[in-house]
């Protein structure tokens, strides 16, 4: 069974399928600096991890990407604050072109489920 979370005609912002969650790309505020993007990108991943029955514990994997490089400590700095401690998922980071400028942040989890 696939349970499709606000599935809209280009994309789902999650889709569950067995015990695994895919989130699409969470992105901050534009105009906001990489710190508050990534504060609202992980309350995103909170709120949509909380719908499915998920919570941050059970991140399996976490890619972001950061429109520039340089901030990946004011990144770090929020993420460190975030992930739980005792349950530090897979990530990898990498600078990219993200769809617009004013994005500074895009993050992609996939966790369990119950």
């Amino acid at each position: 069974m696939i349970t499709r979370i606000d599935p809209g005609p280009r994309m789902s912002d999650a889709v569950v399928h067995g015990n695994t969650v895919y989130l699409a790309g969470q992105v901050g505020n534009p105009g906001e600096g990489v710190t508050a993007q990534t504060k609202t990108v992980l309350a995103e991943i909170d709120a949509l991890l909380a719908r499915v029955g998920s919570d941050k514990s059970k991140i399996l994997m976490a890619t972001i990407w950061l429109a520039d490089i340089a901030d990946f400590a004011a990144m770090n700095a929020v993420w460190d604050a975030w992930v739980d401690q005792d349950n530090p998922p897979a990530r990898a980071t990498s600078e990219a072109k993200l769809a617009t400028p004013e994005y500074l942040v895009e993050i992609v989890v996939t966790a369990a489920v119950g």
